[in-house]
This record gives C-alpha cells, sequence and structure tokens, in this order.
C-alpha cells in the first residue's frame, strides 16, 4: 500500500489594500474608498449614510481605466443623488429641524443658560436652544438623545408586553450603519437620530429590534411578527429608505 500523498497548496492571495482618493462631482469633492473584491462580478458604486463620503466595490484586478470610465459614466447619477443632501447642514438660528417628522425652525434664545425646548410660536413649530450659537449643535443633540430614549423606551414597553419578552438594557448610539441592533442577552440599541422621523417610524424601529428577541434572524417568520406588531410597517420602511441619509447628514458637531 502506497502512503497517501499531500498535496500541496498555494498560499491564497492577500486581499487588496482599498484604495482612497478624492472624486470631483461637479465641483463637490467626496472622499471615496474603492474596494477590489474575490467574489464581485460587478461594479457597485453607493452613496455612504449622509451623503459625505463613496463606497466602491469592484472585480478583483479590473484595471484602473475601467474604474475610472465607471466613475465618468456616472457622474450624473451621483449629482442627482447626492443633490437631496444640502452643503450647508449648520444648525445656526433660522434653520429648521426636524422633530418626529415636524420641521422645527431653530431660535437661538440669546441667554447662556436654559433648557432646549420644542414649543409654538404664533402656530410655528420652534427649537429654542440657549447657550453660545457655536454650542448649538451640541445642546441639539442632546435634546435630541433625550427625546428619543423617551420615545423609544415608551414603544419598546409596548412591543416587549405583547410578545412577552424580556428587554436588557435600551442604549442610544449615533451609528451610520444600522439604525438598531438586538443582541442575544436581550439588550436593545437604537440611533438617536430616528426621533427625528415621524412617530410611525420611531414605532417600527422600536418593534423590529424587539421581533429580534424572537426570531434572531430576518426570515419570513421575523417579518410576519414585525407587521404584527407594527401594522404601519411597510409605510415606515419606506420613509427610511427616501430620508433616512437625510437624517445621517446633519452635522451636530
Amino acid at each position: 500500500m502506497f502512503p497517501l500523498l499531500s498535496r500541496s497548496r498555494k498560499p491564497q492571495a492577500k486581499p487588496a489594500a482599498p484604495e482612497t482618493r478624492t472624486l470631483d462631482v461637479a465641483g463637490r469633492l467626496m472622499p471615496l474608498t474603492i474596494r477590489q473584491h474575490e467574489r464581485a462580478t460587478r461594479i457597485t458604486l453607493r452613496i455612504e449614510p449622509g451623503g459625505r463620503a463613496l463606497k466602491m466595490t469592484v472585480p478583483r484586478g479590473l484595471s484602473a481605466r475601467e474604474v475610472n470610465a465607471f466613475l465618468d459614466r456616472h457622474q450624473g447619477w451621483l449629482l442627482t443623488k447626492l443633490a437631496k443632501f444640502t452643503a450647508d447642514n449648520s444648525l445656526r438660528g433660522g434653520s429648521e429641524i426636524l422633530l418626529r417628522g415636524v420641521r422645527h425652525r431653530i431660535e437661538h434664545t440669546g441667554t447662556l443658560r436654559g433648557l432646549t425646548e420644542a414649543v409654538i410660536i404664533d402656530g410655528r413649530p420652534v427649537l429654542r436652544v440657549s447657550g453660545m450659537p457655536e454650542h448649538a449643535g451640541r445642546r441639539i443633540a442632546t435634546f435630541l438623545k433625550k427625546e428619543a430614549r423617551a420615545d423609544l423606551e415608551k414603544y419598546v414597553a409596548v412591543h416587549a408586553k405583547a410578545i412577552r419578552a424580556t428587554v436588557s438594557s435600551i442604549t442610544m448610539k449615533d451609528t451610520r450603519s444600522r439604525w438598531g441592533s438586538c443582541s442575544s442577552q436581550g439588550n436593545l440599541s437604537f440611533s438617536w437620530r430616528i426621533v427625528m422621523a415621524p412617530p410611525l417610524v420611531i414605532d417600527y424601529l422600536a418593534a423590529h429590534e424587539v421581533a429580534h428577541l424572537r426570531e434572531m434572524n430576518h426570515g419570513p417568520r421575523f417579518w410576519a411578527l414585525c407587521l404584527k406588531l407594527c401594522p404601519d410597517m411597510d409605510e415606515a420602511k419606506a420613509w427610511l429608505k427616501r430620508h433616512g441619509s437625510q437624517l445621517h447628514a446633519i452635522d451636530f458637531d
């Protein structure tokens, strides 16, 4: 009997390091990351949440000439998509911000101390912000986090009771890759920016993560449970698809 001969294997090639460059889109300079992927069969180009950067995935070994030609062909598409992201996202007095789907005019009180509060003045929604104008973003972000926690804790409690699930903790974060998450230990995490969306969207996000306490997947049973908890699910998902990136585009720093 002959001994088994082991066939030597060629070491797999290391993935190429991503290329970073700046792309000029009609005078708007956009950071662009280009990644080569072994399994990619076509070029994909997407705008990062908030409209602040671009990400491109290409088949391994694709030439720079083909990459540049693709970018040239899609200048019009990029220009159209980026148009919805305003270049000026500063939270100065007189500008507007969404709170539960309603546009509020930002008004600086002129005082150094005081609470940030949403009020109605002359029939118009207003967000009154105290402190120095250059600190408005931080103060508004703190206010939105507080409001988001109050809303989400309320909705989560209702949905968790409906399916008899236990929630271990609720955390507010500023994630751009996802609106929420659920761990196997029952810890829920949400992006506080969701409080700028209409209530039905906030309710859907709470229902989505609570549903994961029963179904840690995105299969048919999960979506059926989501719909049961939130009958407005499809409308909420459509709103997030249309407007979600605009919420990420606001700069609170």
